[in-house]
């Protein structure tokens, strides 16, 4: 990689890309799990957002390599008391981590952040911009069971408006050669989202025809000001992914969903616990993976 940090999928080549699935599928095999070569190595996990599955796993990826991983709870920290982002950045880089993982409720914060540090930063998703290793780990998930990305149709379905996840999953699939079809009630969308180089689709079943791989997003309650939708029954009603409407994609189509999951909302249980279906549960395993190869790559 020619940059030290991992801010946007907009900044990875398709190289870099495959570099990063290639090692991470190594680290899938036990014998390459557990390795000591990072032991000198320092990672700070700086989550000023709620997380489960991306904290855990960097936090699982970074003890796997043998570094020392310390997750700092901000709830305890000198922010409480009035200090400034920046002087707790500077204050942690005075301590010389390797790697800054940070996770921000504003967009743009681990860009400014790499700026001001001299250690590597990761975006573990910054307001409603990006999520690349969520891309990362989405590629990988559909690598392993589709074996070419290029030329797969992909949709998208939910909440684009406020999804991080959403805009990474775009540029990565992009860069591979998917074909990226977003399906979403217009009060959800993105203005001149088709810059992007998507195919937007406004009615549910005609979105889901011939499409291989359907991406659930959650809707992000959390970042809405004001109604959206008319209530959330009305909302899986045309636009929560159940059985029948999953019928109008492939047959062999695949649900994912970067959880966690609002069941009843945005999908309905029966195709969230398809294990014929569903690889919710293997993006959740290969985010580890995928963040030791990246973590590795950065400080190796």
């Amino acid at each position: 990689m020619k940059s030290k940090h991992l801010l946007s999928i907009k900044d990875l080549s398709i190289a870099d890309i495959n570099n990063i699935l290639t090692k991470a599928e190594k680290f899938l095999d036990k014998k390459n799990k557990k390795k000591n070569s990072f032991s000198d190595k320092n990672i700070i996990n700086l989550f000023f957002e709620d997380s489960t599955r991306t904290l855990t796993s960097f936090e699982l990826a970074g003890k796997q390599l043998g570094a020392s991983v310390i997750n700092m709870s901000i709830a305890t920290s000198s922010i409480k008391k009035g200090e400034t982002l920046i002087d707790t950045a500077m204050t942690l880089n005075a301590m010389d981590p390797d790697i800054l993982i940070v996770r921000h409720n504003m967009s743009g914060v681990p860009y400014l952040l790499s700026e001001k540090v001299n250690c590597s930063v990761i975006n573990a998703g910054d307001g409603s911009n990006e999520h690349p290793t969520q891309a990362l780990l989405d590629a990988l998930t559909i690598k392993r069971h589709k074996k070419n990305i290029a030329g797969l149709e992909v949709a998208i379905l939910g909440d684009v408006l406020h999804s991080r996840v959403a805009r990474s999953n775009i540029y990565l699939l992009n860069k591979l050669g998917a074909k990226v079809r977003i399906i979403s009630p217009p009060t959800l969308l993105p203005p001149k989202i088709e810059d992007l180089g998507v195919k937007v689709f406004k009615n549910l079943e005609e979105g889901l025809k011939n499409v291989d791989i359907v991406m659930v997003l959650r809707m992000q309650k959390e970042r809405m000001s004001g109604t959206f939708v008319p209530s959330e029954k009305e909302f899986f009603k045309f636009w929560g992914l159940d059985r029948k409407k999953l019928n109008n994609a492939k047959k062999n189509a695949l649900v994912m969903h970067p959880g966690p999951i609002n069941r009843g909302i945005e999908i309905d249980s029966d195709v969230a616990d398809d294990i014929g279906r569903s690889l919710i549960l293997e993006q959740v395993k290969l985010g580890v993976a995928i963040r030791m190869a990246l973590i590795e790559q950065l400080i190796k």
